[in-house]
């Protein structure tokens, strides 16, 4: 497989960016050019005409797709062929197939791997309409108790959907392993009335195992019987597939990373529970749809694939270190963090999946929260600033609640789509002043990626989008999308530094950690 940066195209896209195209340029950024650089894909309308590219930048980055085989890889991924993995080198090797966790919907040309992957995903969700039958009208509240993909992906979607939840059913998350975090969610529940879903794939994770305790001490204060109040998601086998300790225990399986989680039981527990099942099942359709999507549509009219090539042209080509992902959506307004995790957990990557440091960048600084509050907040730095920032705008043509108001002749959904296409026009264009202070260079490329309503549907087809996004990325790059190995390292120290602590209390003999005695012993001063 030939690296990034020896692939055809790459030189040549090379040379197109020196003088890349000039949206400032009045004549450049007209009308016909958004009427004409935007693509249409299930729920979505993609506008890219306030990127700076030209009919021959696209050109070759749909080659350099080709080139890379984007498309073959993406089908290997759903078809389940081993790609989590760095030849000639220890790694997980592993399929890839959190897209089967949401494809039981009429289609049966998958592979075997797919097709198995697919029945055993279907077979928990049965296991869970049954336990939502099961247990009625008894509980009010759920709380999710996990960290990283098991909270960051579960936690955006329910926010995104809020608005469609049972009436009287509530979620809440715990993550950090700061006491803080757990005290402040379970002090505001009734505890007879809740359900806590603990999730760990390993049964292992130390936040996760930790928090889990301070749970089970809140109950039997209460004089709960915890067996009643705690579900486990877990892999089969593991200490918490334990039917001694939990109410019920649901199935993750290895092929599906946490960042990749959400539309596994990681997810779905909570959602059936808050949603009920139809909408999470519009939901996992709205993913399957995107999944497809982006396993058959050729390259020029696929979205997730274009927005990765925008994404490299920006990263790659212009040098641009950070995208901002901006939701005009108060729904979304955790979907960001998601994303950072999603992209950054994966593409954060300093070797090829030959073992090869890469020499080139790899994944964006992904940040970002929802307009119209970042107008009022760090949109300063990207209008004027010294650092050119990508954007990707999200909106949507509805209301959630289709509850609006209309003020001074227009509604509240129309004022904030107003200010939506208007940054993204500014950010392009600028202006010109005789006045320094009023000058805005422009050429601040960004997407719009539009909807009509975010709804469980749509919102499984945007976070099967973005996930995509994010693989095409990967295969192009041949970097490993799927590991974290960036992850260890610090967990491996903290371990350790665990037993300095435990050595503090019970004196107890441990190995020596002088870097982190210098800390410990900075804690006794204060």
């Amino acid at each position: 497989m030939s690296s990034f940066t020896s692939l055809p195209s790459f030189q040549r896209l090379k040379a197109l960016s020196s003088n890349p195209i000039n949206l400032s340029d009045e004549s450049i950024f007209t009308k016909e050019r958004l009427e004409s650089m935007q693509k249409r894909g299930g729920q979505f309308s993609y506008f890219y005409g306030a990127e700076r590219v030209s009919d021959e930048v696209m050109h070759s980055l749909f080659s350099l797709a080709k080139e890379a085989k984007a498309l073959e890889k993406m089908k290997d991924m759903q078809n389940g062929e081993v790609i989590n993995l760095i030849e000639g080198h220890e790694s997980e090797e592993r399929m890839v197939l959190h897209t089967a966790m949401r494809d039981f919907f009429k289609d049966k040309n998958q592979s075997k791997p797919a097709r198995e992957a697919a029945d055993f995903a279907h077979g928990e969700i049965e296991k869970l309409k049954a336990f939502l039958h099961d247990i009625g009208d008894k509980y009010t509240d759920i709380v999710q108790v996990g960290i990283g993909g098991s909270d960051l992906g579960p936690r955006a979607i329910y926010h995104a959907l809020e608005a469609y939840s049972i009436l009287g059913r509530r979620a809440h998350f715990i993550s950090n392993v700061d006491p803080d975090d757990a005290v402040a969610v379970i002090g505001k529940l009734d505890l007879k009335k809740t359900l806590f879903v603990i999730v760990s794939k390993s049964g292992g994770t130390l936040e996760t195992l930790t928090n889990e305790s301070l749970v089970r001490e809140f109950l039997k204060k209460k004089g709960l019987n915890s067996k009643e109040h705690i579900l486990s998601v877990t892999g089969k086998d593991s200490p918490m597939d334990d039917p001694q300790k939990y109410f019920r225990s649901f199935y993750m399986q290895d092929y599906v990373g946490g960042r990749y989680s959400a539309t596994s039981m990681v997810g779905c527990v909570l959602l059936g529970f808050c949603l009920g099942m139809d909408h999470l099942m519009d939901f996992l359709k709205g993913a399957s749809e995107m999944d497809k999507h982006a396993f058959s549509t050729e390259e020029e009219s696929n979205l997730p694939l274009l927005a990765a090539l925008l994404g490299i042209w920006n990263r790659n080509f212009l040098n641009l270190p950070t995208t901002a992902i901006i939701p005009y959506s108060q729904g979304l307004h955790r979907f960001t963090a998601h994303l950072q995790q999603c992209d950054m957990e994966s593409n954060g990557k300093q070797i090829d999946k030959r073992g090869k440091f890469v020499q080139f960048e790899t994944g964006p600084i992904i940040w970002g929260e929802p307009g119209t509050n970042g107008q009022h907040s760090f949109y300063q730095l990207i209008h004027q600033g010294t650092t050119t920032i990508a954007l990707e705008f999200i909106g949507f043509k509805e209301t959630q609640y289709k509850k609006d108001l209309e003020v001074k002749e227009t509604t509240s959904q129309e004022k904030l789509l107003s200010n939506l296409f208007a940054q993204s026009i500014a950010l392009a264009m600028g202006q010109k002043s005789d006045n320094p202070n009023k000058t805005f260079l422009g050429n601040r490329p960004n997407s719009v990626l539009l909807a009509r309503r975010l709804d469980p549907k749509t919102m499984g087809a945007l976070l099967s989008y973005y996930e995509h996004k994010v693989a095409f990325q990967g295969f192009i790059w041949n970097v490993n999308s799927f590991d974290q190995e960036g992850v260890q390292l610090g967990k491996v120290l903290a371990n350790k530094i665990l037993d300095q602590f435990a050595k503090e209390r019970t004196g107890k003999k441990v190995e020596s950690f002088a870097q982190a005695e210098v800390y410990l012993d900075a804690l006794k001063k204060l």
